[in-house]
């Protein structure tokens, strides 16, 4: 049943993705102080994301599709999200999002624009997540958002970084990185706007926005943070990701 703390539905997911942009907002800030992520902390930082979002895609989003709505609505969504990040890889050629940060060529500066566009295209399915979450529960969205928001600090600091080490200013670094985050914020509406029926359309959305993260997980997380021999910092960094995102949930049970 979706129970949301005001009528209006727009308020909800304004509010409720609200700690998302804040939080990738601040993490962009981080740059103006000179704060640097080595390797292992960006292999930490990558890896809780990756922790936060497996747990969001399963226990808040496929699980509860599954026990309430038909297999078929729960397959199609799967699906359909599959095929749009997969699309979004090819129209958006696939960058690695912090892999090679240390060792760049500071005259590329269109190499680290895309940077920031694939980051910004890859927190479309974490919007999506707050905003389906927040259509079955206000709280429960609220949950999903402060989770996620905990990761983008480290995320919106990459994107800053990236910009700055192929030769952008901190200024345009941090206005890049809560470009990334405005991306995610704004993806939180779209299930308002395509949930005309949402009993057909909320558990594919569910399932679709399940899918498309764990495809990022997968393909773009995975291979870096496995990749720098640092591989007990990113296990730390996931399993860390997925114990506090089990205790944030623990506060409000469904």
């Amino acid at each position: 049943m979706v129970n949301n703390y005001s009528a209006n539905p727009y308020i909800n997911i304004s509010l409720v993705a609200l700690p998302t942009f804040i939080a990738t907002a601040f993490g962009s800030a981080l740059v103006f102080m000179n704060v640097r992520l080595g390797e292992k902390g960006l292999d930490i930082g990558m890896g809780f994301a990756a922790g936060v979002m497996v747990y969001v895609s399963f226990a808040n989003l496929l699980i509860p599709s599954i026990e309430r709505y038909p297999l078929a609505f729960v397959l199609i969504g799967f699906g359909i999200g599959i095929a749009i990040i997969r699309a979004l890889d090819v129209v958006v050629p696939h960058t690695t999002i912090v892999k090679n940060i240390n060792y760049v060529d500071a005259k590329k500066l269109s190499r680290a624009i895309l940077i920031a566009l694939a980051i910004a295209i890859h927190n479309i399915p974490e919007g999506l997540a707050v905003g389906t979450t927040t259509m079955y529960n206000f709280d429960y969205g609220l949950m999903t958002s402060i989770a996620i928001a905990i990761q983008d600090i480290p995320e919106g600091l990459a994107v800053a970084i990236a910009i700055t080490k192929f030769g952008g200013s901190s200024m345009k670094g941090f206005v890049m990185g809560v470009a990334s985050g405005l991306s995610e914020y704004l993806s939180a509406f779209i299930p308002l706007i395509i949930l005309i029926e949402p009993q057909v359309l909320l558990p594919i959305m569910s399932t679709l926005s399940a899918s498309m993260m764990i495809y990022v997980v997968i393909h773009e997380i995975a291979p870096e943070i496995f990749g720098h021999e640092h591989d007990e910092y990113a296990v730390t960094g996931f399993l860390t990701g997925l114990i506090i995102s089990i205790a944030l949930y623990a506060v409000y049970p469904e």
